[in-house]
Order: structure tokens, then sequence, then C-alpha cells
């Protein structure tokens, strides 16, 4: 039995006519007619009353020829379901981001993946690197944004863009009215900085020597669970600290914060986005790193302050 004869069998139950269902069909009546008798004699039963005036459907023929109007329906629901497959950029995506990269990165991204594919909506992740690692391996995640270095067998991984890090200072700090700060000299001023579990706290304690991770002395003296919530205690007076340039784009100059850039060698991280080799989708993923990329291009080149 094929969906073809089904076919047939449901166009000549509707026309009663073997010419006029083999028109409709785009064959000769023999060939209708020969495949009707086959699809008869595969199933054993008649279908069809056949007369030299007039075809009519059998009791059993009736119900035959509702089941395969809903098999011809169900496989073209089918081939709609695999058309839309074909269009990549037609479902959603599933896309994860540390915790220091989503809150920063996602406004300015959701409406450029809008523009470039307004039929690919976004599931949205925050969490931390080894537990986006996981939900990307086991297929809960299409997609990840993280920090270099990152590998994972099986996975593709592409640089994005490099971004600097910055001070933080409270407005009455001693160093306000210092264009840029070293990185080895954060180690003189009280440092807030993220907790353990956090990869952007193991990239300052790398890229500025000198601080003490165990809170020994006052180089570091309490941690916060966001960026967002360290910017509040900097704001406060409690101490100074670091984060990357896309977590200050909103902090107004002449507030309470000020951003400070660092001299020469700056501390910076790359950012990349990883997806496994056999993501089925690789427009989605072009189209991701292309709004991704732009996302960089367009924040400011300068800190304010």
């Amino acid at each position: 039995m094929t969906l073809t004869e089904l076919r047939y069998i449901v166009t000549l139950a509707q026309e009663r006519h073997f010419g006029r269902a083999a028109e409709r069909c785009f064959v000769s009546q023999p060939t209708l007619s020969i495949a009707v008798k086959k699809l008869e004699s595969e199933l054993d039963v008649a279908l069809f009353e056949r007369s030299k005036s007039a075809v009519q459907l059998t009791p059993v023929g009736e119900r035959v020829v509702a089941q395969a109007q809903k098999v011809l329906e169900e496989a073209r629901a089918i081939e709609e379901l695999a058309h839309a497959g074909r269009d990549q950029l037609h479902s959603p995506l599933r896309l994860g981001a540390i915790y220091t990269i989503g809150p920063y990165l996602f406004p300015h991204l959701v409406p450029r993946i809008r523009d470039f594919a307004p039929a690919m909506p976004l599931y949205l992740e925050e969490n931390f690197t080894e537990l986006l690692r996981a939900k990307l391996r086991h297929g809960e995640l299409d997609a990840i944004v993280i920090a270099l270095p990152f590998s994972e067998p099986d996975v593709l991984v592409r640089p994005l863009y490099d971004e600097p890090f910055v001070l933080l200072l409270p407005a009455d700090h001693p160093w306000r009215d210092r264009p840029q700060v070293a990185p080895a000299e954060i180690k003189q001023t009280r440092l807030l900085m993220l907790g353990e579990g956090h990869c952007f706290r193991d990239q300052v304690l790398e890229s500025c020597p000198g601080i003490n991770s165990s809170r020994e002395g006052n180089a570091l003296v309490t941690e916060g669970s966001s960026l967002e919530t360290i910017r509040l205690m900097v704001a406060s007076g409690l101490g100074a600290s670091v984060v990357p340039l896309s977590a200050t784009t909103h902090i107004p100059a002449n507030g309470a914060v000020l951003v400070k850039p660092f001299a020469a060698p700056q501390p910076m991280r790359t950012l990349a986005l990883a997806w496994r080799a056999s993501f089925p989708r690789p427009q989605a993923i072009d189209v991701l790193i292309d709004s991704l990329r732009h996302c960089a291009v367009s924040a400011p080149a300068e800190p304010a302050g």
C-alpha cells in the first residue's frame, strides 16, 4: 500500500467516476483502475461497487477511505514539518551565556536577531560555564557564549571579539582624578570580586597580579553574587572592582561610580561561541555569529566616566 494508492481511492470516492478521478490525479484511467484493483487485492476486500453508470463505495470502503484521508492529512503535515526544518531560521534557538556576559549582551542581541531572522525566537539562559557546558553536551542548549579558553569533545568554538576590563571606583576614591590605573596597582586598594565558580573571577586574578584571593590583608574584602550587586557596593563606597567593559555601558558619567581604563597592557578576555559539531542548523549559527560580532562593534569604544 502506498500514499499514491490511498490518494487514488480518496479521489475516486469523491468523484464516483474513474475518468474524472484519473484526470484529477494526472494519470490515465487504466492506470488508476489497475492501482485500485491492486489495493483491493492486497487488502482482500472490495472497496468500490462498479457499474456502467456509477461507482459506489462499499461499507468497508467508506471506512477505509475515511482512514486513508486521515493518513494523507498526516503525510502532508510531515511534509510541512520537513519544509519548516529546511528553513534553518524558522524555529527557536536555545542560547546560553555566562553570568558576566548575558545581562549585557542579550539586550543588544535580541533586536539584532529579530532584524535578520524574525522567525527564529531565542530561548536565553544564563549560568556558570560548567553547567552551560553540560547543557550543550546533552542537547539542552544549541549554543553558548563563553570566555576562552574553552574546549569540549565534538564541540566547535569560534572566537568572537576581545573585551577589555575596566576598574570601578567609588566617586571619592583617591584615584578618582587619575586617567588610568596599572593592573598591578589594584592590589593596593580594597577590591570587590565575584564569588567562587565565576570564571570572570579567575580571569581577574590571572590578569591583575598580586591580588590576594584568600582574603587575607586588605586586597579582597568581600564577594558579590553578580556584577550589578558589586557595582552597587562600589557606589556605596565599600571598595573598587574590576568588570568587563560591557558591564559599564549604562553607568552615568560623574555619578556615584567612576569607570577607569587600565594602562597597557590592558587585561581583557576573549568571548567565543561554542556549539555541537552535529548541530543541524549551520545557517542559524552563522546568523548568530554575525549578530554577536555586531553587538561588539556597536558597544562604546571608550568607557564612560
